[in-house]
């Protein structure tokens, strides 16, 4: 099975069970390497249907305040590329819950496209999201990816034109990622007023899912965002409790109970199992 195959099914599934998929964020190496293998397969215990691993890099254009601290612990511990592979590869030996690695492109270059895509799909990485890599720019990287059945994820913004929204759902193989708010990651109190319009003016775009991120921080949230997309990412809210500290045992219990809330929330009722697209 290709690392498309298992990304198309992870959401295939949630929508028979007629609810959103679950997208969950751990950094890689955060604080060490053992540590996020332990909060990655708890958030698959607590039933995340994909895995978003993240690669630290020093200038994390994407990223908040939460994520941002992740990502210099990971680096002060020594996380780099191939670690990261490593650690990906460990967590599919542990799960069967689709994989994402999330990393920026310098580093991705700096370790050459087509080894890192190789090593991707030796170590069971399903798809790949890379923020700042837009797909005009990114023609070489799809085709090596579909060549080795590794799924492509772009992104949008609220601030996206229909041309790029045009470009993404055409250039997407796994998913599209909206981002819910302009500007980085980090819990947020509110969504915005908008988000469903546009949301769904996506999804009519897009032969592939469309998840929401970015600000989802509570399983409240979490519910009302998977009544709109296909999938929710929840990820500095997850980053966050492995900050709180205590010992590895605590920090995953901490974030299976979360984990396991969000996907309760996602559970529809009566009323909402029909008709989900």
């Amino acid at each position: 099975m290709t690392g498309l195959d298992r990304t198309r099914q992870a959401f295939a599934r949630a929508r028979e069970r007629g609810e959103a998929a679950l997208v969950t964020y751990v950094m890689a190496g955060d604080p060490d390497l053992a540590t996020s293998r332990a909060m990655a397969l708890a958030c698959a215990e607590g039933g995340a249907d994909v895995i978003e691993l993240g690669m630290p890099f020093s200038d994390p254009i994407a990223d908040g305040r939460t994520i941002q601290a992740a990502g210099e612990r990971a680096l002060a511990a020594g996380t780099g590329v191939e670690s990261c592979l490593r650690l990906a590869a460990e967590v599919r030996r542990g799960t069967g819950a689709a994989i994402a690695l999330m990393g920026y492109v310098n580093p991705i270059l700096a370790y050459g496209e087509a080894r890192f895509l190789d090593r991707c799909a030796a170590a069971g990485v399903d798809a790949v999201i890379v923020p700042d890599l837009p797909p005009e720019e990114a023609v070489d990287f799809r085709q090596l990816a579909a060549e080795r059945g590794v799924a492509n994820v772009f992104l949008l913004a609220p601030t996206s034109t229909e041309g790029r929204v045009a470009e993404a759902c055409a250039a997407a193989t796994g998913f599209v990622y909206f981002v819910s708010v302009t500007g980085v990651t980090g819990a947020r109190r509110e969504l915005p007023p908008d988000l469903a319009a546009k949301v769904a003016a996506v999804r009519a775009r897009s032969a592939v899912p469309v998840v929401v991120g970015f600000g989802v921080s509570s399983p409240a949230q979490a519910a009302e965002v998977g009544r709109l997309a296909d999938g929710v990412v929840v990820g500095s809210a997850i980053v966050e409790r492995v900050a709180r500290g205590g010992t590895r045992r605590a920090r995953a219990d901490r974030v299976r109970r979360f984990v396991a809330a969000l996907k309760r929330s996602l559970r529809p009722g009566p009323s909402q199992r029909v008709g989900r697209a």
